[in-house]
């Protein structure tokens, strides 16, 4: 396992972030043992989670992503010490979390509080915000022409910014967490958060995680060179496209128990004409090649400049054997080649 700076925290996280979101609803307290298990075994010292886990969310799933790794930590007090442990609060929209309120100063204080709890630990290694109070063009809820950034705010949202920061210090200051991330954010919002913490002298974010993969590259250039020269870790996440580019969902295949019957979400913005085509080729591409699909995506994801850690996520031990295992292989400048041609194609087909 090789491993990364997380940005300027000081920490060195596993090139091999292990996903949690799927524990507590497709993965049981005892599947998530083994997962956590075999990673460790395998070098793996990151695990991510949210206080809105397991995913689909809902007010029947909500924490308990976080309880079950709770329930873990309890078990292997010995082992805290060897895990960076990463956690997110929830922002806006979801009622049954704080009225669908935004994230404020106190709500970060109450919700660190609270995954504390959940996780049976005193102290979280990186704390994220998981998607901002503004809105923001993620999870292709948004397109060209329906946000008007014009009509914003600015100083309202600064304002809004500032007053979370000195929230995330205050839980700085009581050791309850070390280092401080963003999810589901873009330049602007990384800057101002960088120039905030840097005027006030307040903790700076250290990392980023935002949807990537070989469908969906919008952070670069941009973003990641941003990262790389703010000295800011970059975490994929859904590197597989919510499992599309295993091929599993390619013709219109919906096997059961997989995500997206689970997360109709998913194939609604995910599965276009586009997208399948892209898909096809880079699964004809690693099977001429004698590698999984799988394998070719993280892989791929892996050799990135910019990023430092992908976080993966599997619902079955011979997924995350694959995943893992994936992050072992180098590709050819062949099989590079190829994988240039395809995206040249089919930039971003969602």
């Amino acid at each position: 396992m090789q491993y990364n700076p997380l940005g300027s925290s000081g920490v060195n996280v596993s090139r091999v972030c292990l996903g949690s979101m799927t524990w507590g609803l497709q993965n049981t307290q005892s599947d998530a043992d083994q997962q956590i298990a075999y990673a460790l075994e395998q070098g793996v010292n990151f695990i991510d989670t949210a206080e809105m886990y397991a995913v689909p969310p809902s007010p029947d799933t909500y924490g308990k992503t976080e309880q079950i790794i709770g329930n873990w930590l309890a078990r292997n007090q010995d082992k805290r010490s060897d895990i960076v442990l990463a956690t997110k609060i929830a922002g806006n929209g979801l009622e049954w979390i704080r009225e669908g309120s935004n994230i404020t100063r106190q709500t970060v204080i109450a919700a660190v509080d609270d995954s504390l709890k959940r996780l049976q630990t005193d102290y979280i290694d990186l704390y994220q915000l998981h998607w901002p109070n503004r809105a923001t063009p993620h999870f292709a809820k948004q397109w060209p022409g329906m946000l008007k950034f014009t009509e914003v705010d600015t100083q309202q949202q600064t304002a809004d910014m500032l007053d979370i920061l000195e929230g995330l210090n205050d839980c700085v200051k009581a050791g309850k967490i070390k280092h401080c991330g963003l999810s589901d954010d873009t330049p602007w919002g990384v800057n101002q958060f960088s120039n905030l913490a840097k005027e006030h002298n307040l903790p700076r974010m250290v990392s980023i995680q935002n949807e990537f993969s070989l469908v969906h590259t919008k952070d670069w250039p941009y973003l990641i060179e941003q990262c790389v020269h703010e000295d800011i870790a970059y975490l994929p996440w859904s590197p597989l496209a919510a499992g599309s580019l295993t091929g599993k969902y390619l013709n219109g295949a919906r096997p059961e128990g997989t995500r997206w019957t689970f997360m109709q979400r998913n194939g609604i913005f995910r599965d276009t004409p586009n997208a399948q085509q892209a898909i096809k080729q880079y699964v004809e591409l690693a099977h001429a090649h004698n590698l999984t699909p799988a394998e070719l995506a993280l892989a791929w994801c892996n050799k990135v400049d910019g990023v430092t850690s992908t976080i993966i996520g599997a619902t079955s031990m011979a997924q995350l054997k694959e995943d893992i295992g994936a992050f072992n292989l180098t590709l050819s400048n062949e099989i590079l080649g190829a994988i240039n041609r395809i995206f040249r194609q089919y930039p971003m087909p969602y």
